[in-house]
């Protein structure tokens, strides 16, 4: 009874938290509001025992997500959320619902269906190089679309490249912002360099880790220990490209071996994954602390 009201008691919250945001006519308080749903969300995933995507939820989806936000709410001049018009969500509304009782529609008769599909992950994971289900369907066998990822965080890097430098008015750094982040910073990579060794053998892996690693990087450069990141500078880019150059070099020189694209070796399934993921958390992290923190022009 108690684990049903907890769940209940997520699912309304969460409900409302969405809908709060979506309606409420402050870009501040809705801003809150996403971060406390994804916080939220977090919780309903590690109910569904799925930490993996709890931890990536609380770390990228309400944490670097809600200051992405709140960095575009700074910039933006004049919002004025009395203003806001209500049509665009009512037109959205009339169309998302009829298309959401015809998908679940279609759904109803799948949901009778035995799932096949963790019978077949387990009976393939011995050959898959790493021990956790997770790391084995988004490192191995559905590894495409980790590739995929890493190439669409890069678009949405020099899509904002194309808005210009941030420009910050970043003050001057403060006494104990500077203190606590000579702490922090380093439990911070710590921890995230945790997540990925971790990620072979039970949750964690690459973006949560580059979650943490990129979380140590924005608060060194916000306390002033840090120097500016420019593009110029080409050890930031390689650094950026490396994830995904490595992961398009594996799927090119496993297609020449003649396994496949991205059809690992057995006897190599293991050490290829170490490598994409620790060049996939340097990409991760340094791509997230820029689309936040963003890059300075040389003086």
């Amino acid at each position: 009874m108690a684990e049903w009201l907890l769940d209940g008691t997520l699912g309304l919250l969460l409900l409302g938290l969405a809908g709060g945001a979506l309606l409420v006519s402050s870009l501040y308080a809705g801003i809150l509001l996403f971060m406390a749903f994804g916080l939220v969300l977090a919780l309903v995933w590690a109910r569904l025992g799925a930490p993996d995507l709890a931890l990536a939820e609380a770390a990228i989806g309400a944490g670097l997500t809600g200051v992405l936000l709140f960095a575009a709410l700074a910039r933006q001049e004049q919002a004025d959320a009395a203003a806001t018009d209500r049509s665009p969500l009512l037109a959205a509304a009339l169309v998302v619902l009829p298309l959401a009782l015809l998908l679940l529609q279609g759904l109803a008769p799948s949901l009778a269906l035995a799932p096949s599909l963790p019978d077949s992950v387990r009976s393939h994971l011995p050959d898959s190089g790493v021990s956790h289900p997770v790391t084995a369907v988004l490192l191995n066998f559905r590894a495409w679309d980790t590739l995929l990822e890493l190439a669409v965080l890069l678009l949405a890097l020099l899509g904002a490249r194309q808005l210009g430098p941030a420009r910050f008015a970043v003050a001057a750094p403060w006494p104990l912002l500077q203190a606590w982040s000579r702490l922090l910073a380093p439990l911070l990579v710590l921890t995230g360099g945790y997540l990925l060794w971790r990620g072979s053998h039970a949750p964690g892996g690459a973006f949560q880790g580059g979650a943490l690693f990129a979380a140590a990087l924005v608060l060194l450069r916000l306390a002033g220990l840090l120097p500016a990141l420019r593009w110029s500078s080409w050890p930031l880019r390689l650094v950026l490209l490396i994830g995904l150059l490595l992961f398009l070099a594996v799927a090119a020189g496993t297609a020449w071996l003649g396994a496949g694209w991205l059809s690992y070796p057995p006897a190599w399934a293991g050490a290829l994954i170490l490598a994409i993921e620790t060049a996939a958390i340097l990409s991760i992290a340094f791509t997230l602390s820029l689309l936040v923190i963003g890059e300075e022009p040389p003086a």
